[in-house]
C-alpha cells in the first residue's frame, strides 16, 4: 500500500448500550453492489480527510455526512471524527430534500462523547 493510500482515520461504529452497532448492521443488510459503493466512499474519507462536497457535507458542530450515490437513491452516513477515528453514528437511504435523521445522529454523538 502506498503512503498516499494509507488511511488517516480508522473506522469505529457507534455502539448502543446493549452492544448493537446499528450502522454496521444496516450496512450488512445492503446488496453487494451498494456495499461496495458505500465502502469505497467511506475509505475515501478515511484517506482524504478533511474532504468536501459532493462526498462529504458538514451538518453543523461535530456532525458530518457521507453522501453515496447509489442506483435507487442516496445513502447518507452521519459521522463524527474523534481521536483519529471516523465514528459512524447513523445511516439511511435519503428520499426527501431535508435530512431529519440528524437528531438521532446528534443524540448518538452526545452519548458517544459522554
Amino acid at each position: 500500500m502506498e503512503e498516499k493510500d494509507k488511511p488517516k482515520l480508522r473506522v469505529k461504529f457507534y455502539k448502543t448500550s446493549n452492544g448493537n452497532e446499528p450502522v454496521r448492521e444496516w450496512l450488512q443488510s445492503l446488496s453487494k453492489e451498494i456495499k461496495k459503493i458505500v465502502g469505497e466512499d467511506i475509505r475515501t474519507v478515511q484517506i482524504v480527510w478533511p474532504h468536501g462536497m459532493p462526498l462529504v457535507k458538514h451538518m453543523g458542530g461535530k456532525l458530518w455526512e457521507i453522501r453515496s450515490s447509489i442506483p435507487n437513491g442516496i445513502v447518507r452516513i452521519l459521522f463524527t471524527i474523534k481521536n483519529e477515528h471516523i465514528v459512524l453514528l447513523h445511516s439511511f437511504i435519503k428520499k426527501t430534500q431535508k435530512t431529519p435523521q440528524q437528531e438521532l445522529a446528534r443524540k448518538r454523538l452526545k452519548e458517544w462523547e459522554d
